[in-house]
């Protein structure tokens, strides 16, 4: 029997399925690829969001800073800051703020403190949220010191006050959007650290912006 040659047309049809074949392949990995970003992104939707809201101020959430502004950027108008406080009924703690309000020049670092007492039988740890009220004014409100940085760990019946160095960015006095702000408040939320309660507040919070 006389063995078959390796035409053209047939030549041609091998090549043309190699190249199908490598592009199904492609396309394959490409929809593994974006499937699996697509899930990623749905379980980093909140950190993404949160890390956005620090950056940008959106939501009123507050941005971090090491220091506050030199004393020659201080401003000669002057904020109230008016301070909230709320628990959730999953955490057998008190807790409230040291004082109702205090008033800084724009530019100054001002200080207040918060006061935790635990109600509870064993060590217990909290974790709080927190924004700022308007929440245009977020990207302004700086802190320095904050209880909010971390979980706080309680033992029974233990009662602290949690500092909270803060300042009113210098820029803010410049922003024309800023002129009708004179009041801000700062608020914060405890919830059980590491709970569901707490990463469905903070799922809450992200979306309802």
């Amino acid at each position: 029997m006389t063995p078959k040659k390796d035409t053209p047309e047939a030549h041609d049809k091998n090549n043309h399925a190699t190249q199908m074949a490598a592009k199904n392949k492609k396309l394959a990995l490409a929809v593994f690829m974006a499937v699996f970003t697509m899930i990623g992104l749905a379980y980093a939707s909140v950190p993404l969001y949160a890390i956005f809201c620090q950056v940008t101020g959106f939501g009123g959430t507050t941005q971090v800073s090491q220091a506050a502004p030199a004393v020659d950027q201080i401003r000669e108008r002057k904020i109230r800051v008016n301070f909230s406080s709320n628990i959730n009924n999953n955490l057998y703690w008190d807790f409230r703020p040291g004082e109702h309000s205090t008033t800084i020049n724009v530019g100054a670092q001002g200080l207040t403190h918060f006061i935790a007492k635990s109600n509870d039988d064993k060590p217990s740890a909290g974790t709080a949220i927190y924004n700022v009220t308007p929440l245009k004014a977020g990207k302004y409100f700086h802190k320095i010191e904050c209880f909010c940085f971390g979980e706080q760990i309680l033992q029974p019946q233990q009662e602290v006050q949690m500092p909270v160095l803060f300042y009113v960015d210098p820029s803010f006095d410049d922003d024309p959007h800023m002129k009708d702000v004179s009041l801000i408040t700062l608020s914060y939320t405890f919830y059980p650290a590491e709970s569901e309660v707490l990463d469905q507040a903070m799922e809450d919070f992200y979306n309802a912006e």
